[in-house]
């Protein structure tokens, strides 16, 4: 286990954080630690590798792709192409001529 030490905080943090502690039965020290855990991990540890909030934009992510794969989009060296075409013409004059 790694140790983190945490300067300068606030007193009235530190005084919130013990009475937090107090009120749940632990130590601050075992209150900062879950402080910490809950909220990088969010409530349920295993969900450390995909916190909550962002499960459901994954899964709207992935309905998405499902739903516009196929569709034949140009890509975006495509796009950069024409567009690179179309100020060319608009700077020769090249649609005027031809």
């Amino acid at each position: 286990m790694a140790t983190l030490t945490v300067r300068n905080l606030d007193e009235d943090v530190v005084r919130h954080l013990r009475i937090r502690a107090a009120e749940r039965g632990r130590s601050a020290e075992a209150e900062h630690r879950e402080i910490l855990r809950a909220a990088l991990m969010g409530d349920d540890p295993q969900s450390a590798r995909q916190p909550a909030a962002r499960q459901p934009a994954a899964a709207r992510l992935a309905e998405f792709r499902r739903r516009t794969s196929g569709r034949g989009s140009p890509t975006s060296g495509e796009l950069l192409e024409q567009s690179r075409y179309a100020i060319m013409e608009a700077l020769t004059g090249a649609d005027e001529a031809g």
